[in-house]
């Protein structure tokens, strides 16, 4: 687990831009110690901060952090400063919560529709999105029917991958259409068609032969 980064609250932190530089430095830590290959983007020209490698996908990462608390909740920023970020620009916002050292990866598909999200470590406001606190699994998940990795497994061997909350809940990828098609041999083939701001904006992707 990345230990806390006591600079990112240091008093000569006093720009918004140094303290999202601290934060892009903590996820960096964060992410390479779960296994996951990170690329920086050259300049600020793309919405997203970085790209992850699961072994098996690519992912859009928008950095956010958070420090200030009302006592029981913490707000977390989900838009730019001055547009909401979409499907077609990133895939995930990952929030850290930098008093209590706690990561939140969030859908770009829950974000979307909103410029701020609470979130309530230890607390029972806002519980709804609990279940993104941690869930470093959306972009490696060892059960996903279409590119399964275990990445994960490797660096954290007692992840509850058999109660995971948001596989419990509703998975993005069983709740794709699937669609069939003719290959140029006349075969027909199965698709799966990701809902509309899913991840995949290269159109649908083959599974296997019917």
């Amino acid at each position: 687990m990345t230990r806390y980064i006591p600079e990112i609250n240091a008093v000569g932190l006093t720009t918004t831009k140094a303290i999202g530089e601290a934060a892009e430095a903590a996820f960096l830590a964060k992410a390479t110690s779960l296994g996951f290959g990170v690329a920086k983007t050259w300049g600020d020209s793309e919405r997203y901060d970085f790209i992850l490698d699961s072994g098996e996908k690519l992912w859009r990462i928008q950095v956010k952090s958070s420090r200030l608390s009302d006592g029981s909740r913490y707000i977390v920023k989900t838009k730019g400063n001055t547009s909401r970020y979409t499907a077609k620009e990133i895939d995930f916002i990952v929030a850290y919560i930098v008093p209590e050292n706690l990561w939140y990866v969030i859908p770009i598909s829950v974000a979307a529709s909103r410029g701020q999200m609470y979130v309530s470590p230890g607390g029972t406001r806002h519980f709804r999105h609990e279940k993104y606190r941690e869930a470093w699994c959306q972009m490696a998940c060892p059960r996903d029917e279409i590119s399964p990795t275990r990445l994960l497994l490797k660096r954290q061997r007692d992840y509850p991958f058999d109660s995971c909350k948001l596989c419990n809940q509703k998975c993005p990828l069983k709740e794709a259409a699937i669609k069939l098609s003719r290959d140029r041999r006349g075969r027909w083939q199965k698709f799966y068609v990701l809902p509309e701001g899913g991840k995949n904006q290269r159109g649908p992707r083959r599974i296997r032969n019917v």
